[in-house]
Formats: structure tokens, sequence, C-alpha cells
């Protein structure tokens, strides 16, 4: 009952005339100046978060749902994997064989180093590649034609303009030994045509290109061989199910992982930065919550000759300090809850019409990503509570004391 009242009080106060203009001044300056910080860090946060799906979206377009590679070696036979028992797992849409090695690729008296990734027809079903597709098309086999797909990196530094206009060529060193004489019969040499160029991150289309299985196999001298196998989970199945499953029938001989699994290291560092973020902005709300200070001590003083009232009435030193607590609460809280309805307000703007844009050309995105999630909104009430609540609990035991009232009825006796 008493908190009632001491809230009922202080919302009286807080909505009555001041006896001084600049009390008003400075507590609409205290709701500004926390509404500000709020907003802020939800945007913040927001951003990061539209980032981050970013690039999970981009690895979506390169790497599948579960990989499955052998534990020794970097190859292992096909055969080794029974393919129409692992296309039965209960969730499993599709699964595709690559081999992935490094090679010189040269292209009009133009070279560079990059990693091969032969690819077999499925793979297109599994990892949704064509999506990335900036010029030509996703194609690494024309009937028996084999093609590559550049990325748009390595097609930059070979210098390709257009397509059709010479064909890839692509040097591998031969396993079954090395010629001092005939250096040139060290080498495995493959030719084909340029078929499409796709774009994704910087590093990734800088360093890939596609092509067939059957061409990428001929030029590592591997016959039968692939690297991994990959597989796309159906979507209403459960990754984590699908893999326990998968786990349990090719052995401990293979290696199963996630999407997440296989860029954990950079996942990591992502949710480092964005607690990094996180407590860069609490330290900004921290420093810009002080202004409650001098909204709450102003408050006192003017309603200091109120005391004598309180204190006839049957209040004590306690209940008038839960009346300024309240004080504390209804500015901070006003100016948190201006943040939080402007700082969601301009996020959903921004995810829904891309009002500021990236001041670079990109195949990528046009404007700021964004994601409004809510626990991010949670997390930063929580840590406005957390600084509001002290800063007003100190403020106002500083502020209110004992010796107030009993000043104040010697100054009304005099």
């Amino acid at each position: 009952m008493k908190r009632m009242l001491a809230g009922w009080f202080a919302r009286r106060y807080f909505l009555s005339r001041k006896s001084h203009a600049v009390i008003n001044v400075i507590a609409g300056v205290s709701v500004v100046s926390i509404a500000v910080p709020v907003a802020a860090m939800i945007i913040l946060l927001s951003v990061f978060n539209g980032f981050a799906a970013l690039v999970r979206s981009m690895n979506s377009h390169f790497d599948a749902d579960l990989t499955l590679t052998a534990r020794e070696g970097g190859t292992f036979v096909v055969t080794a994997l029974d393919t129409a028992a692992l296309r039965r797992v209960p969730g499993v849409a599709s699964v595709s064989y690559l081999l992935e090695q490094s090679a010189l690729v040269e292209y009009r008296n133009r070279q560079a180093l990059a990693s091969v990734r032969g690819v077999d027809d499925a793979y297109s079903a599994t990892v949704p590649v064509g999506e990335c597709i900036s010029a030509g098309e996703y194609r690494v086999r024309l009937g028996d034609l084999d093609q590559v797909v550049l990325g748009r990196g390595l097609a930059y530094e070979l210098g390709v303009r257009s397509l059709g206009e010479s064909n890839a060529v692509l040097y591998a060193l031969r396993r079954t030994g090395f010629s001092s004489l005939l250096p040139i019969e060290g080498y495995t040499r493959r030719q084909a045509d340029v078929s499409g160029i796709y774009a994704a991150d910087a590093e990734t289309d800088s360093r890939y290109l596609f092509t067939s299985l059957r061409l990428a196999q001929e030029l590592f001298t591997a016959p039968g061989r692939v690297s991994m196998a990959v597989i796309r989970v159906a979507e209403e199945a459960r990754v984590a199910e699908v893999k326990r499953r998968i786990a349990g029938l090719v052995g401990a001989e293979f290696e199963l992982r996630t999407r997440d699994e296989l860029n954990a290291s950079f996942y990591t560092i992502m949710q480092y930065e964005k607690w990094g973020i996180f407590l860069m902005s609490f330290l900004v709300l921290v420093i810009a919550s002080f202004s409650i200070v001098g909204a709450v001590v102003m408050l006192v003083l003017d309603k200091r000759p109120s005391f004598v009232t309180l204190y006839a009435m049957g209040a004590d030193t306690r209940f008038i300090r839960r009346i300024f607590y309240w004080e504390g609460a209804l500015v901070g809280g006003l100016g948190a809850l201006s943040g939080v309805v402007l700082g969601v307000a301009l996020c959903l703007l921004q995810q829904h019409f891309g009002l500021i844009e990236i001041p670079a050309d990109s195949f990528l995105v046009k404007s700021y990503p964004v994601l409004l999630r809510g626990g991010d909104i949670v997390a930063v009430v929580a840590a406005f509570t957390l600084v509001i609540g002290t800063i007003t609990a100190v403020t106002v035991r500083r502020a209110v004391r004992t010796t107030d009232v009993v000043a104040v009825r010697l100054d009304e006796g005099q």
C-alpha cells in the first residue's frame, strides 16, 4: 500500500507545475539524454545482427548444411560410403560429392593460384551457388564438355572481361612423379570454357572456382576419389537430428560437421565483437544516465517544503525516499520508452525500406542490413534498468536525509 501511495505522489510531483521552469528543462534533457543512447544501442545491435545474417546467408551459398570428410587423409574413395543408404536417411534432401585441391589457372597469359572445387551434377541442388551468379550461368558441364565458373575476384585477377573470349587452362602437379629433364611432364593440364562468374564474399570469390568432378579427378590424378560429401537437410527437418542419424550410419572413419561448425572460429569472433559493441554502448549509456542525478536533486529541492506536510501525515524518511525513487524511475522510464520506440521504428524502416544505402558498389546489398531481435531489446532494457536503479538509489539516499525534515520544520517555525 505504501509503495502504491509513494508512486501516486511521485506521479503528482512529476506532472505538477514546478516552482522553477528550469526544473522542467532539466527533466526534459534527462529524458532525451537517456532516450538517445538506448535507441543507439538497439540500432547498433540490429545492424550487427544484419551483417551477421548476411554473412550466414553468404556461407549458405557456399557451405552445405552438413559436410562429411574422412578423418584421415585428404580424400576417400566414393564407394567407401553407401550413397543409397545415405539418401534414405530421414531428413536428407540431397547428397553431392566434390573434390577440392589447389591448382594454377591461366587465362590469356595471366595466371593465378586457385582452389579448384570439382562438383557432381547434384551439387547445385545441394548448395544454392547458382543464386550468386553475377554473369553468365552456373554450369560446370555442357554435354561432354567441361566448363568452369570463376569467382568475381579471381576473374578480375585473370582479366576476364567477357565470357566466351578464351578458355581457362588449369595446371596441377602429377602424383606419379616429377622429372627434372622434362618439367612439363610433371604437370597435368586441362582446359575448359568459362561459363559464368559468381559473387560471394571477397575471400571466397577471389580464391575458388567450380568445375565438373570428372575434370577435377583427371586434373589431380584422383580417379574415383573425392574430398568430401555435402548434404542438404530438408526444410522441415532438424540439422542436429539428421546429423546424429548420419553419424550412426557412416561410423567413426568420417567426420560430420554442420555449417556453423565449419566456421566456428569465425562465428565465435562475431559474437565477441557483438558483446564488445554492447559493452561500449553500455558505457555511453552509463555516462548519459548521470543526467538523471540533476533531475532528481532539483525535484527534491523543489518539493522540500512539502516534507513537513508529509511528516505530519505520518510519512517517514523511508517513505519520502521511495517517492523520489519513483521520480527517478518515471524520468528514466520515459526516456527508455522513448528510446526503445525510436530505435525500433528506425530499425523497422531500414529493415523494410532500406533508407540508408551503403556508399559503395556491391553485388550483395545496396543498403545497410538490419535485423531486429527481441532478445537485444530485452538486454538493453535490463542494462538500462540496472544503471538507472543504481544511480537513482544512490542519488536519493544522499539527497533525502532524516535531518532534512527537521531542518524544514525549524525553518517553518522561525
